[in-house]
């Protein structure tokens, strides 16, 4: 392969540092996105090419992640353009499911499973009242709307009632949905906890979140009746996620809690 000839004027990347210089251009563009520089056009793969005097595969890798986090669009045959993230908000105080919000919202919804297994977990167990040692079903995914990755999303429930659920496709269904149809079980409410985190690395990798993208942690304790039935913790992007109060004169109470332990929900 020929490399790049650096042209006058060309922006540098610095080549003496370890991080690959797709890394670094692609961290540019989003600097220079996030600017406001490119508003009324996307440059082209030539264009960029020249201008950081790189490679057209080094431009591609960088466009290949800007277009996985939505932030650039390009179809066949037609030049990159800034995508238009569509955010997902969901309500406070009612029953949702974020497979048919993210439909809801105009964008296809889907899921990549990293995990689905039995396992015993004492911590979770006593927040749905049962045993430590009581198997629960484990479902790990990771979230998508449209094409860029929207959260990562931890589920037990108690095995004794959802096994039915180890031969579902999670792929392109909600978990409330196979629940219903395989376990005879409809959640009738329940509560959440959201909060402001930093997500781990590997947390980050899997949303293909820039660093320093905020990101918002949702503990739910999902009910049937009055028994609990689904212990949930999902890292979602902040940048795609909201939600949404609605308040009257006639009053809105709104639980703050401070610090690190929260509510006890497990009573």
């Amino acid at each position: 392969m020929i490399p790049a000839v650096e042209r006058p004027g060309a922006t540098r990347l610095d080549r003496t540092r370890s991080t690959p210089l797709w890394a670094q251009l692609h961290a540019d563009l989003l600097r220079r996105v996030e600017g406001g520089e490119f508003e009324h056009a996307f440059p082209g793969e030539l264009a960029l090419a020249a201008d950081y005097a790189v490679s057209r595969n080094t431009v591609r890798e960088a466009l290949r992640r800007l277009r996985a986090d939505g932030t650039v669009v390009a179809g066949r045959g037609h030049p990159p353009r800034l995508g238009r993230q569509t955010e997902i908000t969901q309500p406070l105080g009612a029953l949702y499911s974020l497979f048919a919000s993210v439909r809801a919202s105009g964008l296809s919804a889907y899921s990549a499973v990293r995990k689905l297994d039995v396992r015993a977990d004492g911590v979770v167990a006593s927040k749905l009242g049962l045993e430590e040692s009581t198997p629960l079903l484990y479902l790990e995914r990771v979230r998508f709307a449209g094409e860029a990755p929207l959260a990562v999303d931890r589920v037990w429930l108690p095995y004794a009632l959802t096994a039915g659920l180890r031969e579902a496709d999670f792929t392109e269904t909600s978990l409330y949905e196979e629940l219903d149809t395989r376990c005879g079980i409809r959640l009738t409410g329940g509560q959440e906890r959201i909060r402001a985190v930093v997500p781990t690395p590997g947390e980050q990798r899997l949303l293909a979140a820039p660093e320093g993208t905020a990101a918002l942690a949702v503990d739910r304790l999902g009910l049937a009746e009055r028994n609990p039935v689904e212990w949930r913790h999902t890292v979602v992007r902040g940048d795609r996620f909201s939600v949404l109060a609605r308040f009257s004169a006639k009053g809105y109470q709104l639980d703050v809690h401070s610090g690190h332990n929260g509510p006890d929900w497990s009573r």
